[in-house]
């Protein structure tokens, strides 16, 4: 699908891009991978590791509509990676929140829209589930826009979809890189918001095989959520220091003591694949009549059981503290 085509990552010199920009120029031969994001100095960065002829350096924010469409002229397909992620930040800077994630997340539809993108898929997130905070409920903004999209273009256009999924184990900022630094540093203990704290959990590379794998499967409009374990993070402080005890610090503002993906209240809406679930659209497309039940790879799903809730804390599929260690290790490789 992306052998000689143009691709463009926004948010590209994150963790997500740059494991994406290298599964791509492994896989396939694009004739162009433009990164899209606004720090010059990890583009500068990036480019030291990724200077392929294809690769393609543009600095620009998502709230500059004007910009965002000069970088997607010639465009095939656009993954929206750039956000604003951080919990407490968004608490704290709710309108710079505001307008990374929800107003870039317009201009990213509106600037594929105008350069006839073939297909877009958006980054979500477990907290845009059941939201409590103001990142979640951006971020289900965001995914509200990207679904609707696929009615502004019609039958033929620029078709939308969103990937949702959880934590990623070493991505920047997350928690794994922040214990390690801690017992690096020669930590006595190790901070625990809560006991009973669950998350999903996935590897990067995971994440970047997922996304790829929905561009064959899309027809635009999806949610689709990927099948993986959930950690208790007590678990994960013994995997990465079992010799430390842990010290309960208390919930960050705005964070969950769980995660979902699949809430309960979009259980009418939810297919299970065999790998992953969809999350159909709520609203009707004009020019569609599709169930979503048979993707465009000819994969099928089947309606889940009323009130089906995919919750970090009643997965069934727990990684033990061993699993954990080698799940990490894997993952960071």
């Amino acid at each position: 699908m992306f052998n000689q085509k143009s691709i463009l990552i926004t948010g590209g010199t994150g963790s997500f891009g740059k494991k994406y920009v290298q599964t791509l120029l492994s896989r396939y031969k694009p004739s162009r991978i433009v990164i899209y994001s606004r720090d010059e100095l990890k583009q500068f960065e990036m480019q030291q590791e990724y200077n392929a002829p294809a690769m393609r350096y543009f600095i620009g924010d998502v709230r500059d509509r004007e910009r965002l469409s000069q970088a997607m002229r010639g465009v095939d397909y656009v993954i929206h990676a750039a956000a604003l992620k951080q919990v407490p930040a968004a608490e704290y800077n709710p309108m710079e929140c505001i307008k990374t994630n929800i107003h870039g997340a317009e201009n990213v539809i509106a600037a594929a829209i105008e350069n006839k993108v073939k297909k877009v898929i958006a980054l979500s997130t477990d907290k845009a589930a059941n939201p409590i905070n103001l990142y979640g409920a951006t971020k289900l903004a965001s995914d509200k826009l990207f679904v609707a999209a696929n009615n502004m273009v019609g039958q033929g256009g620029t078709s939308f979809a969103v990937v949702r999924y959880g934590n990623v184990v070493g991505s920047r900022g997350s928690v794994v890189p922040f214990f390690e630094k801690l017992v690096a540093e020669g930590a006595k203990e190790l901070p625990i918001t809560h006991e009973q704290m669950t998350r999903f959990w996935i590897s990067l590379q995971e994440g970047v095989d997922f996304v790829l794998k929905n561009f064959d499967r899309m027809w635009g409009g999806e949610i689709f959520v990927p099948k993986i374990p959930s950690i208790r993070v007590t678990d994960l402080a013994a995997a990465i220091a079992p010799q430390l005890p842990i010290k309960v610090i208390g919930i960050r503002p705005g964070e969950k003591l769980h995660e979902i993906m699949c809430p309960a209240d979009d259980s009418h809406l939810t297919l299970e694949f065999g790998d992953h679930f969809v999350l159909r659209p709520t609203i009707k497309f004009h020019h569609s009549d599709l169930d979503y039940t048979t993707n465009a790879l000819g994969e099928v799903g089947t309606p889940v059981v009323q009130g089906f809730e995919y919750h970090s804390g009643t997965n069934p599929h727990f990684l033990s503290v061993d699993e954990i260690q080698t799940f990490n290790h894997k993952a960071m490789a």
